[in-house]
């Protein structure tokens, strides 16, 4: 079949040297899927080489607390995602004796192991023919084929699964699903991708129907929703602060914060000052403007307080000791700022 050959033969010319592509070790193999959901690989990067020094093996992050797996992850975002991996690692040693399933039915059983992780790994660990399909496989697949499903309903994954597997080379299918992700990562790409160097542009039916910018098509997501939070950073004349840990389920789930004040609209500092009653000669707003951070369905309009009191709610610590704690990358990038 044309386009699997040529992807292949495009791969062992243009493949970038990446470590988890040295090893079919399925514990490096799963390390590198979980972090590069959702994350592109020179973010990923540095994550991957940090977690394979801190746990090169899977009992070793077994055995490690969330925490710490929590600390390291923190500034990737989608949390869930650490939380899964850590849960995994310790399910795999305690009931597998720290062995991975050899094959995608038992793969896809374990927590944070969707069809694309399970197929990555039984695809590249131990050869099963099963295709892979991500957003790089989706954008190749749409524009060659000139598929108009949508890639977020149940139809459109049935069947760009399937045209996928159709293509697969049966006999090499680590080799095969790495060229395709590959070439939707650096040949096809969302954006303005060069199609006059593309080696599939003689069949390609997005460039020959000039449709290249307008697939692969997606359902619109729901409108972000709009929160105000405000954090209180409480310092005290002893150098101590208080951070609380986030448990309940959603965003940043087991993650540390200041005390968190959370809004329908923005508040003002009488707002503050009645609900705290406190005086103002306690309080200052430490940003002027809000600081939006943008999750995938909420927009945060962030405000940070700064409270001086001797009086503290909940366990205080020592405020130089706050970068020990893994907390989302707001709150970190507020206590790089404000020298902690």
């Amino acid at each position: 079949m044309h386009i699997t050959k040529t992807l292949t033969y495009w791969y062992s010319i243009n493949k970038r040297f990446l470590p988890w592509r040295k090893t079919k070790n399925p514990y490096y193999i799963w390390l590198s899927e979980i972090i590069l959901q959702q994350t592109q690989v020179k973010q990923g990067l540095p994550y991957y080489e940090a977690f394979v020094s801190q746990y090169p093996t899977v009992f070793d992050l077994a055995s490690a607390t969330e925490e710490h797996v929590l600390k390291l992850w923190q500034g990737l975002g989608y949390y869930s995602r650490a939380r899964n991996l850590h849960a995994t690692a310790k399910y795999i040693v305690k009931e597998l004796n720290g062995k991975f399933p050899d094959n995608y039915k038992d793969l896809i059983k374990l927590k944070g192991v969707g069809d694309y992780t399970a197929s990555a790994i039984a695809s590249i660990c131990f050869n099963e023919a099963t295709a892979v399909v991500d957003g790089n496989v989706y954008r190749v697949l749409a524009r060659y084929y000139g598929i108009n499903t949508v890639i977020n309903s149940t139809q459109g994954k049935k069947e760009f699964k399937a045209v996928a597997q159709e293509i697969l080379d049966k006999n090499n299918p680590a080799e095969f699903n790495q060229a395709i992700m590959e070439f939707g990562a650096i040949q096809c790409k969302p954006k303005s991708p060069d199609c006059t160097i593309c080696p599939l542009n003689e069949t390609c039916n997005a460039f020959k129907n000039d449709k290249v910018g307008l697939l692969p098509k997606k359902n619109k997501q729901s409108k972000p929703v709009k929160k105000y939070f405000n954090y209180l950073v409480y310092i005290s004349t002893k150098g101590e602060t208080v951070l609380e840990k986030r448990k309940e389920k959603g965003i940043w789930q087991n993650l540390y914060q200041f005390p968190l004040i959370e809004s329908k609209q923005p508040l003002s500092i009488d707002d503050l000052k009645s609900q705290l009653n406190i005086n103002e000669r306690q309080i200052t707003l430490y940003n002027d403007k809000s600081i939006v951070h943008k999750l995938s369905h909420q927009h945060l309009h962030t405000k940070f307080w700064i409270i001086k009191s001797d009086i503290l709610p909940g366990t205080s610590i020592p405020k130089d000791t706050i970068h020990e704690y893994a907390t989302p990358i707001l709150i970190k990038n507020f206590t790089d700022d404000f020298n902690f």
